[in-house]
């Protein structure tokens, strides 16, 4: 199971702790570094264990899980900038009266009234959420999606395609591995692009050169295919193209 997955998988306490328990390993659901169970991990001349240990690794490598969650695409939180930023304002806990001088908008009252209408969003989140779990006990008809990308720059219809689906589409275009041809359906894409992530390695800083020879193992046009793997947020670069690097 992939990191999209098992973040989406997660329940709402596993998200706001950013990792998941495993039988041997503690997973960081937010890039999916596993940190062994059973081992002790040096950092800064203090040793800690494991559980310990990964709380420290999202505070190193995300700053904390509400930053990462708030840096999330639109489509998948639901929040414009402007909530975005009331938020990050709250959670610094500043008062209404320093929200109000930091953005210069409206009074205190103004303020107050974001944050009665992010309460209220709040409950109907929970409202849906409650729905959403009920239905699952009911609807025996319902597709299995495959999981949204956490990093996607584009959430819309190409995402609907069902793990069936996904199953055929990459039977369709690839051969022992290799990429027949890239298509143009944008859905198809999508699938073409989350089997190629596969053959890349996780937690690696790849140079051009490098990148490029182990995309070329998949498809002899690897310019386009690590164009697209930017484009649809699988992979990150340094501005300067010096090094590449999978976003789990």
């Amino acid at each position: 199971m992939d990191v999209s997955e098992l973040f989406w998988n997660a329940s709402l306490e596993e998200l706001k702790r950013g990792y998941i328990e495993e039988k041997n390993v503690y997973t960081c659901l937010l890039c999916g570094k596993k940190i062994d169970k059973g081992v002790i991990y040096p950092y800064n001349d203090v040793l800690y264990e494991a559980e310990r240990f990964i709380r420290i690794h999202i505070e190193l490598s995300h700053q904390s899980v509400f930053d990462y969650l708030l840096g999330m695409d639109k489509k998948l939180t639901g929040l414009t900038e402007h909530q975005k930023g009331l938020l990050d304002l709250f959670y610094q806990g500043k008062s209404d009266t320093e929200v109000q001088t930091e953005l210069g908008i409206g009074s205190t009252s103004t303020i107050r009234h974001h944050r009665f209408a992010l309460k209220e969003k709040e409950r109907q989140a929970k409202t849906f959420l409650a729905l959403m779990e009920l239905l699952k006990e009911k609807d025996e008809y319902a597709p299995a999606f495959i999981p949204v990308h956490k990093t996607a720059k584009m959430v819309d219809e190409r995402y609907n395609v069902t793990e069936e689906e996904q199953a055929e589409m990459i039977k369709k275009f690839f051969s022992n591995g290799k990429l027949k041809k890239f298509p143009s359906k944008e859905k198809q894409k999508l699938v073409v692009l989350q089997e190629i992530t596969k053959q890349l390695k996780v937690n690696h800083a790849y140079d051009e050169k490098e990148l490029n020879q182990s995309l070329k193992k998949c498809y002899e046009d690897y310019v386009l295919i690590r164009r697209y793997l930017i484009e649809y947020g699988f992979i990150d670069r340094k501005p300067d193209g010096s090094q590449y690097w999978l976003i789990k």
